[in-house]
């Protein structure tokens, strides 16, 4: 993805945002240079590979195959092992109309995917088999708004604004927006996007990136060059 773009979608994700009644902490208008300057203090924003990102799975095709995100807050796996502390991670998205985040499990990550806001949200469920492997055949269980729902293979919930999913590891899973722009909530155990996303085809998690113009904010995966 040019930089150009990623700047463009960032100017337009803060809009939606605050046009629905967030607003992002205060490192999110950061540039990289007041980043620079602050990562002792924000070694933990670092760490835990929080803010921005945007990602087209490495395909160069965002509006058909992308996804938005802005990562809260996130807790530590160390935590999650030993059962206390910090176990959780809270994250924006916004999937635009007919837009694809892929089919993909989480084999530590436990998550509610809420619609916060906007048009439909269509979540598209497969079960796994005995070794967690998508299963074509098999559909599963997921809870909607803590109510119990049993799910066939390939079923297509429809999660109007206010209605969530919980998802748990082995649930696979895609979504897109239907009839306009959607902005998800995401509730869930520790996130680690660097090896905790299983997907169906053999793509990548993040986008590269083209350097065509200099970048309004950091990328979670721009810390470790422009933070080094």
């Amino acid at each position: 993805m040019k930089r150009s773009r990623i700047n463009q979608i960032m100017q337009a994700a803060d809009e939606m945002i605050r046009h629905h009644g967030f607003t992002l902490p205060p490192f999110a208008s950061w540039t990289p240079d007041q980043f620079a300057a602050n990562k002792t203090r924000a070694a933990r924003v670092i760490s835990g590979r929080c803010g921005w990102d945007i990602t087209d799975y490495g395909q160069g095709r965002f509006d058909d195959l992308g996804l938005f995100l802005f990562t809260l807050r996130n807790g530590l796996l160390s935590d999650l092992q030993r059962g206390g502390g910090m176990c959780y991670a809270e994250k924006l998205l916004i999937s635009r109309q007919d837009q694809l985040s892929p089919m993909h499990t989480h084999v530590i990550k436990a998550e509610d995917i809420i619609n916060r806001g906007g048009a439909t949200l269509v979540v598209e469920l497969f079960g796994s088999d005995d070794r967690g492997n998508f299963a074509p055949d098999r559909g599963g269980m997921v809870r909607c708004d803590g109510i119990d729902h049993a799910f066939d293979p390939g079923e297509k919930l429809r999660l109007a604004p206010g209605e969530s999913v919980t998802l748990m590891p082995g649930d696979w899973h895609a979504f897109w927006g239907e009839g306009g722009d959607v902005l998800i909530g995401e509730v869930s155990t520790v996130n680690d996007d660097e090896t905790d996303n299983v997907f169906r085809e053999p793509i990548g998690r993040f986008a590269e990136i083209e350097e065509d113009e200099a970048p309004r904010h950091l990328l979670v995966s721009d810390y470790r060059r422009w933070l080094a």
